[in-house]
């Protein structure tokens, strides 16, 4: 099976691990950098060419990269603890952002999942505040049905297809696969939770979930527009699950390309706005 590495990718000791990252150059001098944080499961290829098409939409430069356990960055060494995407927000992506030479105010963060909970985290932890916050499917608590979803993601791979789709993308599946089920599974995870994180969230904020999203429910935006001190966007799905810029691609590259336009960038042609779907 070939392995599907980005030509472009470049390798970096992001916080003392090997971190596998691509760069898109800005068009525009007074653009934000967007910095795309992955799913638990995810990579830098994994987002195929959604950087590409928000790149070339907006003008903004990109800094697209795999987390350490993830991709072809370093292979994870241990188990991940309740605070792994703490860690990740407070301490991984402040370097991230130095050896990129982003200053963070002029970062927009697009999270999917547990990106999207790592960028929340980072939001409203004090240390700076990013230019927009843009968050597809985010956590804030666990549900039921997350711990139903994930359930059924480690029965996919070991009886299904699922560590076989995986391994293009992955130095390491197994590796990746149980850091993340692992502790999703774990009964202490029960009580992860970071609403008080995002309570001190006040960069503007555009949330995207699929209504059939099999790992959370509308309540977790529904948190999220209710404890957030900025302006809160949201975006509801129908026929969608837990990877709308898959799913629903052009209507949400179209979302996020009209939010950016108008909270953030100013004078490039704006898409509709978002609104319930």
């Amino acid at each position: 099976m070939s392995i599907r590495i980005h030509p472009e990718s470049e390798t970096h000791t992001v916080a003392g691990r090997r971190i596998a990252l691509r760069r898109i150059p800005a068009r525009r001098a007074d653009a934000p950098v967007l910095v795309f944080l992955h799913e638990g499961l995810g990579s830098v290829e994994l987002w195929r060419d959604v950087p590409d098409v928000l790149a070339e939409r907006t003008g903004c430069g990109a800094v697209v990269y795999s987390r350490y356990g993830n991709g072809f960055s370093e292979i994870l060494h241990e188990p991940r603890t309740l605070r792994y995407m703490h860690d990740e927000a407070l301490v991984s992506l402040p370097a991230l952002l130095e050896c990129c030479g982003i200053a963070p105010e002029r970062a927009v963060l697009v999270g999917h999942s547990d990106g999207a909970s790592i960028a929340l985290i980072y939001a409203g932890s004090g240390m700076a505040s990013p230019a927009g916050v843009v968050l597809e499917a985010p956590h804030l608590f666990v549900e039921r049905r997350s711990l139903r979803g994930i359930a059924e993601a480690k029965r996919r791979f070991l009886d299904g297809d699922l560590r076989a789709r995986m391994m293009p993308y992955h130095a390491d599946a197994d590796a990746t696969f149980s850091g993340w089920n692992d502790i999703w599974l774990s009964p202490a995870f029960r009580e992860w939770n970071i609403e008080e994180y995002v309570a001190r969230v006040t960069c503007p904020v555009l949330a995207i979930q699929g209504a059939d999203d099999a790992y959370g429910t509308l309540r977790q935006l529904q948190r999220l527009r209710r404890l957030a001190r900025g302006s809160v966007d949201t975006l509801v799905l129908a026929a969608c699950g837990h990877d709308p810029h898959r799913e629903r691609r052009e209507l949400v590259l179209a979302a996020i390309t009209g939010w950016l336009a108008g909270l953030v960038l100013g004078g490039i042609d704006s898409s509709p706005s978002p609104k319930r779907v």
